[in-house]
């Protein structure tokens, strides 16, 4: 008989929904079930596409015995961390502040007024030394709370002191230096591997804000100490088992050093923001292998993450038959069979395919020895073995998706689609396709038409008609951030006016107290045991950091000059803590270099879907430049430089034409695309 999960939208909930545990969704009667019953609440939390999670669930919560023991000592809630990041930050926070690691599944046992008393990651049902069994767990916890309860009240009064504090500090501010810059390209250069790219050991994170941050960087200073950590790193990854090489995307992380071997996942913020780092190093080095990584990703993202309307699904699950990786991973005996045998041999040659295989008894694909290696060790033509993988790559694609796939969460986030809208946009510019452009502005008006209210405000996630939570913060700057690189990609000003709006409500609705930055939830939101705030990147960027560029690139473009200096407040309340731990910082560090360098705009006078303006938005698109603030003067639209006065004066010249401006002082206007090349470069 289903739980109290059967009516729930969220994918992850569903899977539940017919465990024995008589789980709740987050909610109030849950709590107040607690406060009837005088029993604690267990808060597990986890998301559709968690590998671990899955495990947990198969051994513990679909088992009858350890349900009834669930049942009978707690009231026990189920989160999707996707749908409720405000609950997640607030009980992982609590978790490590006890000292325990964090990671998902996360179970946190709390009073019925959600004070965290206890908490911790994945238990297997029995103990497995060093790790106590859930079995254990739950006895040793409803007895303390029988016998020793005055403690267990103390020590989560404890943590939510704590978690307040913390929500409430706001360091001194500092100046931003360019010295301050260099001091965290050094710290990364300590914890960067040389042979394979990345930071630290295993496991291995894409770190994509970090990656980010070094581009800019070598834009600014041309360090090539910085181009080499990115350019490396984002070569081994390619060549990696972590890259899909027959599908295109990225799964989320490597469990070696070499990005061999992943944890399977494939999630729509990783796969954006790796689309806007290849982009971003081809326009550097125009290396044909970063514009096929980019366009596998959107052939991905195409083929398997649009949902109805045009919104992007949160995630593919790392598991297919319940069986980890299943759905990706090859035998030679398979490649055999599939290929002719001098094909088969050459596959096998290029990814590395042997038996026993690299991954339960199959192989990970990942790119062993490059066409060129083949070629010699082979003595055939490069462009005959480049064709010959292609055919076989898209034979092998095709037999692939006749297995059972792995679950998709059909759930439509809008800071992630924010960061996808972006890097659409982004890369269609650069690489002059049209069609990424479009699925953009799909995704935006989905968002649009589906998840704002009526007052600005947005909903965190949507799925099968209904949306699920309040936006928070990562939702209103990422969309803003996807929104106005949409209007750079088309000169549409309605996309620009939809991120000043979002930007707007965020101003207003979620400043921090000190005047420093911002919360992470809006005021008008549940109120829970402190207020979350988080100053530091995870697998997504900061809330903060996004929201901190944002006010910056809207403050050049409506000349607030109030926005710019709170941008810059809460980067210099953020000095000692970019310098010491850069690897956090990524996002911030980026910004900062917008605030020592002084910031360039490009204001493209003319009809935007006219051909003139079309050859000097391509021209620009292909260079590098990730500090640019682009708009227009659309003739068209004489209302623009009243909202917007960097788009004002900026008079068309013949068919159109191209302002450069820095430091209240513009170039005189261009007319080619060669000509704005240069002028962009000199």
């Amino acid at each position: 008989m289903p739980n109290q999960l059967a009516n729930e939208t969220s994918p992850y909930l569903r899977q539940h929904k017919d465990n024995p545990v008589d789980w709740y969704p987050w909610g109030p009667a849950a709590f107040e079930e607690a406060k009837r019953r005088d029993v604690p609440v267990l808060v597990s939390i986890g998301y559709s596409s968690c590998h671990w999670c899955h495990v947990m669930a198969h051994e513990s919560f679909e088992d009858p015995d350890m349900a009834k023991a669930m049942n009978d000592r707690f009231v026990n809630i189920k989160v999707d961390r996707e749908e409720r990041p405000d609950v997640d930050a607030i009980y992982m926070q609590a978790t490590q502040a006890m000292g325990n690691q964090g990671g998902w599944p996360l179970n946190v046992f709390v009073t019925p007024d959600g004070l965290p008393f206890f908490g911790g990651t994945y238990w297997p049902k029995y103990d497995h030394p060093p790790m106590p069994g859930f079995q254990r767990v739950l006895a040793t916890i409803a007895a303390k709370w029988r016998e020793d309860r005055e403690n267990l009240l103390q020590g989560g009064q404890k943590v939510a002191d704590y978690l307040q504090q913390s929500a409430e500090a706001t360091p001194p501010r500092s100046p931003v230096t360019p010295e301050l810059l260099t001091q965290a390209v050094d710290a990364l250069e300590q914890q960067f591997d040389p042979e394979r790219g990345g930071f630290g050991n295993a496991p291995k994170f894409p770190q994509p804000s970090t990656l980010r941050f070094l581009l800019r960087h070598y834009y600014r200073t041309k360090d090539t100490r910085a181009l080499r950590m990115a350019e490396m790193t984002l070569d081994m990854m390619a060549a990696g088992g972590i890259h899909d090489q027959l599908g295109g995307g990225f799964s989320r992380y490597s469990v070696d050093e070499r990005w061999h071997v992943p944890h399977f996942e494939k999630m729509l913020y990783d796969n954006a923001q790796l689309l806007d780092l290849y982009t971003e190093l081809w326009t550097i080095t125009k290396d044909d292998l970063y514009r096929d990584v980019a366009s596998g990703i959107v052939a991905w993202l195409s083929r398997e993450m649009q949902t109805e309307g045009g919104g992007f699904a949160a995630a593919l699950d790392a598991d297919s038959e319940g069986v980890e990786g299943k759905y990706y991973i090859w035998s030679a005996a398979e490649v055999d069979q599939l290929l002719p045998a001098e094909t088969a041999d050459l596959v096998k040659l290029h990814f590395g395919i042997t038996d026993p295989g690299t991954f339960e008894g199959k192989t990970v694909l990942s790119v062993v020895r490059s066409v060129e290696e083949i070629a010699e060790h082979t003595g055939q033509d490069t462009d005959a073995i480049t064709s010959t993988f292609s055919e076989a790559k898209a034979r092998m694609l095709e037999v692939r998706q006749q297995r059972v796939a792995p679950g998709r969460d059909d759930k439509v986030i809008a800071g992630w689609n924010g960061l996808m809208i972006h890097a659409l946009s982004h890369a269609g510019i650069a690489f002059q396709q049209p069609d990424w452009i479009n699925m953009a502005g799909k995704a935006a008006d989905f968002i649009l038409q589906n998840m704002r209210n009526e007052d600005d405000s947005i909903a965190r996630s949507w799925n099968s008609g209904q949306t699920r939570g309040d936006g928070v913060l990562e939702d209103y700057a990422c969309m803003a951030y996807g929104l106005v690189e949409l209007y750079a990609a088309t000169g549409n000003r309605d996309w620009l006016n939809h991120g000043s709006d979002l930007l707007e409500y965020a101003w207003k609705h979620f400043p921090h107290d000190s005047g420093v930055g911002f919360y992470d939830t809006s005021d008008t939101a549940e109120n829970l045991i402190t207020r979350p705030r988080d100053l530091t990147d995870t697998a997504v960027p900061s809330g903060n950091g996004v929201m901190a560029e944002m006010i910056f690139v809207f403050g050049i473009m409506e000349q607030k000059v109030e926005m710019i200096e709170a941008s810059a407040g809460l980067i210099e309340s953020l000095v000692r803590p970019m310098g010491d731990y850069p690897l956090f910082m990524g996002q911030f560090l980026s910004v900062a270099q917008r605030i020592v360098e002084s910031p360039r705009e490009l204001v493209f006078a003319g009809n935007p879907s006219s051909e003139r303006i079309t050859t000097l938005r391509y021209a620009a698109g292909s260079q590098h430049e990730p500090l640019l603030v682009v708009g227009y003067n659309d003739p068209g639209d004489p209302g623009a430089g009243k909202r917007f006065p960097m788009l004002s004066e900026r008079p068309v010249v013949d068919d159109g034409a191209a302002y450069l401006c820095q430091d209240f002082t513009c170039l005189p206007p261009v007319t080619t695309g060669d000509k704005l090349v240069e002028i962009l470069n000199s």
